[in-house]
C-alpha cells in the first residue's frame, strides 16, 4: 500500500483513486479565490477548498502562523479540510506563504508565460511533463521486455562526431573534450565488448540547432542490437512509436495539426532513389548519382519535393537505401555499393529518427573520418579529434550490428499534438534566462 505524504498536493486530492482520510492536509498556490473559497493548484491539477473560517486551528502548525490574512492569488498556502467529490469543504487554513513581488498578470495566449505558475499550471507545461514521464516508462518497459540492458555513457568526451552538419559545444577541461552529440561512439565500444542488446536515455547537445523541432540539448533514445539487421530495428522503431502513443492515449491514431495519422504496422519502406523518381522527378538512379555529384542540389531536391510529399502521406514512411556519400557511420549496402544501410522515419512530415546497418570495418571507418575532418576544414569548421578508442574496439572486432537514434522530444510532441518540442520540455532553451 502507498503511503500517503503528511501533506498531500492538490492533484492528489483532485484524481485519488482510493478512499482519502476523512481529513487530509493540502497545500498549493492559489490561483482562484472569493468569499469562503479558493482554488489551490499545482503542475497538475487544482482542487477547490470550501473554507470554514481563516483562523488557524487544525494542529501544531498554527502555532507558527496564528492568524493568517485572507488568502489572495499568487499565495502558498495550507490547508486541512475533508475530502468530498473531488473538492475539500469545511476547510481551515494553517498556514500562508505570501510571495515577495504580487503575481504577475498572465499574458496573453500568443505571447511567452510570465511566470513559472502561468507556465507550469496554466498552460500546462507540469501536465505535459507528466505525459512525458509516462513516455519514457513505455520506452522502459518495451526494451526491458525485449531483454536489453540500460546504460548510461559519458556527456563528455574527447570526439563528439565528425559529421559536417553537426557541431559540439566544447568543455573547458585539460585536453579538448566536448559534450556528445549521440552515444554512438561509446555504445558501440559496449557492442565489441560483449553487450549484445542495450539502450540509453542520453542527454545530447548540439550547437546551433533552436527550433520548433530543435533545442540545443535533448533527449535521444539510441539503441544497439548485434548480430542483427536493419529490418529488426526498423520493428523495434514501429513498437517504440506505438507503445509511446498508446501510453499518450491514442490507439493506433495519431492527430496532427487535425489530420489523423496511422500507425498500423509494418509502417511502408521508400527508397530514396524511389522518392526521387515519385515526388522530385529524378530518375532513381540519377538521384543516387546526385549526391555525389552535387550534394547542395541533392539535399534542396529532398527538402522542397520529397519531404512534402512524405508528409502529406496518411502513415509514418521510413525512407531507406540512402546514397553511398551519406552513409555517416552506416556500412554500404551488400550487393549495390552504391547506397548505404542507412533509414529515416518520418511521422507527418517530422524526421523522427536516424538508423543504420552498422559500420564494423575499421580501416574503412578511419578513411571516412579523415574525409569528415577534411571537409569541416574546408567549410572553415572546428576540425573534432578522431576518437581511437572507438576504432580500437573496431579492430578488436565489433560483431555485425544495427542501431537507431530516435528524437524523444519530437516523439512525444507528435502524440501530444503539440506544435513545439518546446512545449513538452521542463525547460526550453528560450526559457533559461
Amino acid at each position: 500500500m502507498t503511503r500517503l505524504p503528511e501533506t498531500l498536493s492538490p492533484s492528489d486530492v483532485a484524481s485519488a483513486g482510493a478512499p482519502l482520510p476523512a481529513r487530509v492536509r493540502v497545500g498549493g498556490r492559489v490561483i482562484e479565490a472569493a468569499d469562503g473559497a479558493v482554488v489551490l493548484a499545482d503542475a497538475f491539477g487544482a482542487l477547490r477548498v470550501a473554507l470554514a473560517g481563516a483562523a488557524a486551528s487544525d494542529g501544531p502548525e498554527a502555532t507558527a502562523c496564528p492568524r493568517a490574512a485572507a488568502l489572495e492569488v499568487g499565495d502558498l498556502a495550507v490547508v486541512v479540510g475533508a475530502p468530498a467529490g473531488g473538492a475539500l469543504v469545511d476547510a481551515r487554513l494553517v498556514e500562508r506563504i505570501a510571495p515577495r513581488r504580487p503575481p504577475r498578470e498572465r499574458a496573453g495566449a500568443a505571447a511567452p508565460p510570465s511566470s513559472e505558475t502561468e507556465r507550469a499550471i496554466h498552460r500546462g507545461r507540469g501536465a505535459a511533463l507528466a505525459r512525458r514521464a509516462e513516455a519514457l516508462a513505455a520506452i522502459r518497459a518495451l526494451f526491458a521486455e525485449a531483454g536489453f540492458l540500460e546504460v548510461e555513457t559519458p556527456s563528455m568526451v574527447p570526439s563528439p562526431g565528425l559529421d559536417l552538419h553537426l557541431d559540439a559545444f566544447e568543455v573547458q577541461a585539460a585536453r579538448p573534450t566536448y559534450l556528445i552529440t549521440s552515444p554512438e561512439y561509446q555504445m558501440k565500444r559496449l557492442l565489441a565488448g560483449g553487450v549484445a542488446r542495450c539502450f540509453q536515455l542520453a542527454r545530447c547537445f548540439r550547437r546551433g540547432e533552436l527550433g520548433d523541432r530543435h533545442n540545443p540539448e535533448f533527449t535521444m533514445l539510441e539503441w544497439y542490437r548485434a548480430f542483427a539487421g536493419v529490418d529488426e530495428v526498423m520493428s523495434d522503431t514501429e513498437a517504440i512509436v506505438r507503445r509511446v502513443a498508446r501510453a499518450l492515449g491514442s490507439d493506433g491514431v495519431i492527430s496532427v495539426s487535425g489530420r489523423a495519422v496511422s500507425l498500423e504496422a509494418p509502417f511502408p519502406r521508400i527508397a530514396v532513389g524511389d522518392a526521387f523518381a515519385r515526388w522530385a522527378g529524378v530518375p532513381a538512379d540519377d538521384a543516387i548519382a546526385l549526391a555525389s555529384r552535387d550534394e547542395e542540389r541533392f539535399f534542396r531536391l529532398l527538402v522542397d519535393a520529397v519531404e512534402p510529399a512524405i508528409a502529406a502521406l496518411p502513415r509514418p514512411v521510413f525512407l531507406v537505401d540512402f546514397p553511398a556519400p551519406l552513409a555517416s557511420l552506416a556500412r554500404l549496402k551488400p550487393g549495390d555499393p552504391r547506397v548505404c544501410e542507412r533509414f529515416e522515419l518520418y511521422v507527418a512530415g517530422v524526421e523522427l529518427c536516424n538508423g543504420f546497418g552498422e559500420l564494423t570495418c575499421p580501416v574503412e571507418q578511419r578513411a571516412r573520418f579523415l574525409a569528415d575532418q577534411a571537409a569541416r576544414a574546408r567549410e572553415g569548421k572546428p576540425v573534432y579529434p578522431i576518437d581511437e578508442r572507438f576504432l580500437d574496439a573496431l579492430e578488436e572486432g565489433m560483431p555485425p550490428a544495427a542501431g537507431n537514434a530516435l528524437g524523444v522530444d519530437r516523439l512525444v510532441a507528435l502524440c501530444l499534438g503539440a506544435a513545439s518540442i518546446g512545449d513538452v520540455l521542463a525547460f526550453p532553451h528560450g526559457w533559461l534566462r
